[in-house]
């Protein structure tokens, strides 16, 4: 049961998105997929599964770097079909997911505050996932974020007008300014109770991007830097329990003064989860912190600081449908001749 509940979770965070340039340029969520055995192919049947990410980061209100200090969150609806397809031995999985971001300022009083949210563009992907058997596994991903289906969404409008008579507005979510192509590919082993999976994530975009409408037009074009992000679980099953620890972080490409990544190469964070398998449902809960960041801010004292966050997850993986297994053959009866 744990093998399948931790494969019908492999493929569910293949959705996430990113909040603000603070958090990186990556639209795949780094760490969205620890905790799951991604290589495992999945059992035939269709699967409902959230997720849901809360991030914090170290800068306070007060920070002097504009929005250093927004919280942000990330909730991911996703619907995956496990399909009978199984060419050359690898099972076909096909998913699709839309989900929406948050961002809370957290600006003290007298400080303009915007609580905001997105409703990002659909994914969609397939992944090929191996059983190579003694508990092993392998798979590959791909998939597109149809970014540019959401018109000028990840711009924010100020309500105002430049001196040219221009609306100004600022880029919140530039990624999606483009189509974000994903490519994946993983390795898992799940024997005894174990899951020690690695998975290795790339984000390919067509650069410059640009959002639609005069807000859009006003920003003008947006340098997006391809990216890779690396997810790893070690974690044990005991009973209906799981507990262990995972690690992910995400690399930027081009982090020059143009780009959307600009002066932040990435982050790395490493953390603890624990699980429980409810039969009908599985719930998985997990914290991590950053302990190499590339994202900085101006402290009250004008001092530089780099801004570490810590990263609160919790995830439900549902069962809706299960093909029935194939019937066991009728033995021989046995003959002995004396």
């Amino acid at each position: 049961m744990m093998k399948n509940w931790l494969a019908a979770g492999a493929v569910a965070l293949t959705a996430g998105m990113t909040s603000t340039i603070a958090q990186a340029q990556t639209t795949t969520v780094p760490g969205e997929q620890v905790g799951l055995a991604v290589g495992a192919p999945l059992p035939e049947g269709i699967y409902a599964i959230n997720t849901f990410t809360y991030r914090r980061p170290d800068a306070g209100p007060s920070a002097l770097t504009p929005g250093a200090s927004a919280d942000t969150a990330v909730n991911i609806p996703l619907l995956v079909w496990s399909t009978p397809l199984v060419p050359l031995g690898g099972r076909i999985e096909l998913l699709v997911a839309a989900p929406t971001v948050f961002a809370f300022t957290r600006n003290p009083a007298g400080v303009a505050n915007k609580d905001i949210s997105i409703n990002v563009g659909t994914f969609v992907a397939g992944v090929w996932a191996f059983d190579l058997g003694g508990g092993f596994g392998a798979s590959l991903l791909g998939g597109v974020y149809l970014n540019e289906l959401n018109g000028d969404r990840g711009s924010l409008y100020s309500g105002t007008f430049n001196a040219a008579g221009r609306p100004i507005g600022t880029p919140v979510l530039p990624q999606l300014s483009s189509n974000t192509y994903r490519f994946g590919v993983a390795g898992s082993y799940t024997a005894d109770g174990w899951n020690i999976t690695a998975n290795l994530t790339a984000n390919i975009y067509d650069s410059p991007g640009r959002f639609g409408g005069p807000v859009g037009a006003a920003i003008g074009p947006l340098v997006l830097s391809d990216a890779l992000n690396l997810d790893l679980t070690a974690t044990k099953t005991f009973g209906n329990f799981e507990i262990g620890a995972v690690g992910y972080g995400t690399y930027n490409f081009d982090i020059g003064p143009n780009s959307a990544a600009a002066g932040n190469r990435g982050r790395f964070a490493l953390g603890g989860l624990v699980g429980y398998d409810f039969k009908v449902f599985k719930v998985q809960a997990y914290v991590a912190h950053d302990v190499v960041t590339g994202a900085q801010y101006v402290a009250a004292n004008n001092r530089v600081r780099d801004n570490y966050s810590t990263d609160g997850w919790i995830r439900f993986i549902v069962p809706l449908y299960s093909a029935a297994p194939a019937p066991s053959p009728i033995p021989a009866p046995l003959v002995r001749k004396y």
